[in-house]
């Protein structure tokens, strides 16, 4: 039996990340997904939006059908 697997190369964050000290963040996404570890990537709010700012991964957990990543934002984009 085969398990669904992505592999994303970014991070879309649809407004549910949760801060967790400073400059680190948890995000949990349905399915299972394979992210670049320690490897600067593009976070966006939607697939299609602007990008936000440059993420670290720095833990992926895979279990019960869900993923969740542990990045370090280590860039933002920001208009002010």
């Amino acid at each position: 039996m085969g398990m669904p697997l992505e592999l994303n190369t970014m991070i879309v964050t649809k407004g549910k990340e949760t801060r967790l000290q400073d400059n680190l963040f948890s995000l949990e996404k349905e399915g299972y997904r394979l992210y670049p570890l320690d490897i600067p990537i593009e976070i966006r709010k939607t697939k299609t939006g602007e990008n936000n700012g440059t993420a670290l991964i720095r833990k992926v957990e895979l279990s019960n059908d869900k993923t969740v990543i542990t990045y370090e934002l280590v860039s933002l984009n920001s208009t002010n």
